[in-house]
């Protein structure tokens, strides 16, 4: 059963919450079939290209320090430009997809990133480069929180953990492919071949904008009532042919729905949403802090500290990524029994655990570094991923893009400021007082989950934040 067409024509803008919590008693009632694989494997794509292109750097800057006889401060620009382009990226574009919709941006970004990629490939100096992953930093820190906002507005709440996050895991797994395709091209062609591959996905924004339709909540927020209904029924329509049986009448929405906000930063800064803003915050740059802390390091330590050759370290970082892959499975499978809030918690008491152990006993040996932190990786992804169907599921779809891009500049600043405090504290050869840090940040992230979040599992988008 749909709504009446007329609905189209009699509701204004003004009128949008009582539609908007229609069309998410419509979704509620749509059974997991093929088309909402079909779109996760479509985004799910990009995101993965993004994450391939995001770590790439880790990979390719032991050559690029001897092509060009750069030093630990030209090292840390050159890793941390684009983490500083992802925070730009990501203010930016949670408010252009609540003003201007969700899949226009995800193409934009997509597109953009590729275009870097080739440009990458033409640089013979650092300062040129540094400029180009400034602006492919933007483009992956605008799509990633952009698409997971995307994702959780198409799915039901039941086990909408579990569908969003094995969406999600596409992102560690492009972690992980880039780790792979770095330790066998980087030493048999060089590092510009890596970028030149990584620029093969621009084709993906056109089929995005083709196959891809834009979020009818999105619509319907925004007072497009036509194309909102008219959208939300071709998608009932493409369900019902694929699993061959009549949808079931949906769930009758409120009568008469909450106050909204104007929207914007002002309203995502105010009231309920302010403390959530703030919790959630704290777990994504205390979370992607003691990450990104660790893992973009990895390579340099395991080379300079251990004398390892180059493949055996690009092996061993490799490793700990494929850890982390594991983690973000683990959580995809449990997150709805175990609750978005228990699993933040204890992800990050648990990589604490290890990380403080580390630091203590067994920095001695690349192999002991490599067993540790991979451990702590299993947790740390595990976490970090968790955040992508949770913060979502704690803003209304008027600032919901908007909230969860700023979660994810938190994410970026994390990203920015763990590498450079890893790095002042390595230089003067502390590698067991890093661990420490990084432990410590970590309990940080734990304790501010268990005394702010709030738990969501199981609750519909219009439930849990009206």
């Amino acid at each position: 059963m749909t709504i009446d067409a007329h609905r189209a024509a009699t509701d204004r803008p003004g009128d949008a919450p009582p539609l908007a919590a229609d069309i998410g008693a419509r979704f509620e009632r749509l059974p997991l079939c093929r088309w909402q694989v079909m779109v996760r494997l479509i985004i799910g794509t990009a995101t993965f290209f993004e994450a391939f292109d995001q770590l790439l750097i880790a990979y390719a800057l032991p050559q690029l320090r001897t092509e060009w006889s750069l030093g630990t401060g030209h090292t840390t620009a050159l890793m941390t430009v684009g983490s500083i382009g992802m925070l730009v990226g990501a203010l930016v574009s949670g408010r252009l997809a609540d003003r201007i919709g969700r899949v226009k941006v995800i193409a934009a970004c997509i597109a953009l990133a590729s275009l870097c990629n080739l440009a990458l490939t033409l640089c013979t100096s650092p300062e040129p480069f540094m400029a180009i992953r400034f602006v492919q930093g933007m483009a992956i820190g605008g799509e990633v929180p952009i698409a997971a906002t995307f994702i959780a507005e198409i799915t039901r709440a039941h086990q909408r953990g579990r569908f969003v996050l094995l969406f999600e895991l596409v992102f560690p797994a492009g972690l992980t492919a880039g780790a792979l395709v770095a330790y066998w091209l980087v030493p048999l062609l060089g590092w510009r071949w890596m970028f030149g591959l990584a620029a093969l996905p621009a084709v993906l924004c056109l089929v995005i904008l083709r196959y891809v339709p834009e979020s009818p909540r999105w619509l319907a927020g925004h007072g497009q009532n036509e194309k909102a209904l008219a959208t939300m029924a071709s998608i009932e329509a493409k369900v019902e042919k694929i699993t061959g049986t009549p949808l079931p009448d949906p769930q009758p929405a409120p009568s008469a729905a909450p106050p909204q906000g104007k929207g914007g930063l002002g309203e995502l800064l105010s009231g309920r949403y302010r403390k959530r803003m703030i919790v959630v915050g704290l777990l994504w740059f205390t979370g992607y802090f003691v990450n990104y802390g660790i893992t973009s390091w990895l390579p340099t330590i395991y080379g300079t500290r251990f004398h390892l050759d180059l493949s055996t370290a690009l092996l061993y970082s490799t490793v700990t990524s494929g850890a982390g892959l594991l983690g973000c499975l683990i959580v995809a499978l449990t997150v709805d029994r175990a609750g978005r809030r228990n699993t933040v918690i204890w992800c990050l008491s648990a990589a604490a655990v290890c990380l403080l152990v580390l630091g203590l006993s067994a920095t001695g040996t690349a192999v002991g570094v490599l067993a540790w932190t991979s451990l702590a990786a299993v947790f740390l992804f595990g976490c970090n991923i968790c955040l992508y169907v949770y913060t979502p599921e704690l803003f209304p779809t008027r600032i919901r893009a908007l909230g969860v891009s700023l979660g994810g500049a938190m994410n970026r600043l994390g990203i920015i400021l763990g590498p450079i405090v890893v790095g002042a504290v390595y230089a003067g050869g502390a590698i067991g007082t890093v661990f420490v840090t990084l432990a410590a940040v970590a309990l940080v992230g734990s304790l501010t989950a268990r005394v702010g979040a709030e738990e969501t599992s199981g609750r519909s988008l219009e439930d849990a934040a009206p």
